[in-house]
């Protein structure tokens, strides 16, 4: 007999999922989404990627504002008995009342091989500390956070040119099709759940703006996997000449500069890091202008002998 189920997400990262779950023929009685968000100049309300897919597939949805006190909607899940709850970045951390409605549990996507990065942005993390292996996890929800026990993972290579955004995707169908897997191997009994070694484990908590400021003590290398990772928000950035430069693409060289250090050679432009390194840049985007290649920055500012990154 196939499941019913109650899907919880919000971002596109949990659209794969969704689609997969509806596919397998799962019955997907309920989609629970934040709800819609102004965004741009107009601060028009805006779906979530979830509740676009949701209402692509014709499937109920409910967007309250809170759900751990709230009798309306603990009555509406209760009414449809859900076999299980699953769960990919809803965005609300789950009550205890809903870990205990479904007899399979709660069941959450993670974007990391738990232990490591438990947090809200595992994928930015594990790039910007430059792992080369990532991977996704299917867990049981309890009341920490992301110390469930572990039911499935796959693991994934990181490309050395992966940012968040390209990784992203990538992820998420992985995952997708581990749900799926996740469902059918506890419809079989086939799954054994085990815990997780909390020894054995890290954090990626949220990201802030000061997370993208970037230091120029750290090495090329370093400061270029955390221009990988945290993009598209909330970037690299500095300042040049009092205003903020985001730097967009890079790469390490070979070359030697002192830290902040500008340095211009024909169309390149270099800058100084840590550890006798030095950073390439190759597309950055200064405050209130579009974003640009290094060489037409070069031809527009004239960056002088002398003149540093980081300065106001």
């Amino acid at each position: 007999m196939p499941l019913d189920l109650l899907f919880c997400g919000t971002p596109s990262f949990a659209v794969p999922t969704l689609e997969k779950l509806v596919a397998a023929e799962f019955r997907v009685h309920l989609v629970v989404t934040q709800p819609d968000r102004p965004k741009g100049r107009g601060l028009e309300l805006v779906a979530s990627p979830v509740k676009q897919c949701a209402l692509n597939l014709n499937l109920p949805i409910t967007q309250p504002d809170r759900i751990k006190a709230n009798d309306e909607f603990r009555a509406q899940l209760t009414a449809l008995k859900p076999d299980v709850i699953i769960v990919v970045g809803y965005g609300r951390i789950i009550p205890q009342w809903m870990l205990d409605l479904p007899p399979l549990g709660n069941i959450n996507l993670h974007a990391s091989l738990l232990p490591k990065y438990r947090g809200a942005a595992p994928i930015q993390w594990a790039i910007a500390n430059g792992e080369t292996v990532t991977g996704v996890t299917t867990m049981r929800i309890d009341a920490g956070l992301d110390t469930g026990d572990i039911l499935l993972q796959h693991e994934l290579p990181i490309a050395p040119d992966d940012t968040a955004e390209t990784l992203a995707p990538r992820l998420a169908y992985v995952g997708a099709d581990l749900v799926v897997e996740t469902l059918r191997g506890l419809q079989t009994s086939s799954i054994r759940p085990h815990p997780q070694d909390n020894s054995q484990s890290s954090l990626a908590p949220i990201l802030k703006k000061e997370d993208g400021l970037v230091d120029f003590s750290r090495s090329a290398a370093d400061i270029f996997n955390r221009i990988r990772g945290f993009q598209p928000w909330p970037a690299a950035h500095t300042k040049f000449r009092g205003k903020t430069l985001q730097i967009l693409k890079a790469h390490p060289t070979t070359d030697a500069l002192p830290p902040t250090a500008i340095n211009v050679n024909a169309d390149r432009l270099q800058v100084g890091c840590g550890h006798n390194t030095a950073l390439e840049l190759l597309e950055v985007q200064l405050e209130g202008k579009k974003r640009t290649p290094a060489r037409d920055f070069i031809h527009g500012y004239r960056p002088q002998p002398g003149e540093k990154l980081g300065s106001n």
